[in-house]
């Protein structure tokens, strides 16, 4: 079963995101479950800084050795940084999808809507939810 840091939230999608308690910029990732569920990576695609982007858009993508997935942004804002290492290397969201995997930062407008906590998205990958 694949570990579910008790302080970030996280999408219906598989992603995760940090920083919420700042209100200001937050990082996003996929998470562990979703790395698992995906194989090898192979090939990432993120957002471009300086792009707006809705809750819920599809603005990257994820490529493994079995499937192609979309990224989607978790919360409405504009991209302020992206992972260039996760770009050049994209198996760190297998070796460290909590860490030096992570994909873009989003600085965010509005509130965050529809997000999970540590304990919700547990239910939703036991399919429990």
């Amino acid at each position: 079963m694949s570990v579910i840091p008790q302080e970030l939230s996280y999408t219906k999608e598989h992603e995760w995101v940090a920083g919420l308690d700042d209100g200001l910029t937050v990082t996003v990732g996929v998470t562990a479950y979703a790395a698992e569920q995906l194989g090898d990576v192979v090939y990432v695609q993120v957002p471009e800084v300086g792009e707006t982007v809705a809750a819920g858009d599809a603005i990257g993508e994820v490529e493994s050795t079995k499937s192609v997935s979309d990224i989607y942004s978790p919360v409405a804002g504009e991209i302020v940084e992206t992972n260039q290492a996760v770009v050049d290397d994209p198996s760190l969201i297998n070796s460290d999808p909590y860490g030096e995997g992570w994909l873009f930062r989003i600085r965010i407008e509005g509130d965050p809507e529809d997000l999970l906590s540590a304990e919700e998205y547990g239910a939703l990958t036991s399919g429990e939810s």
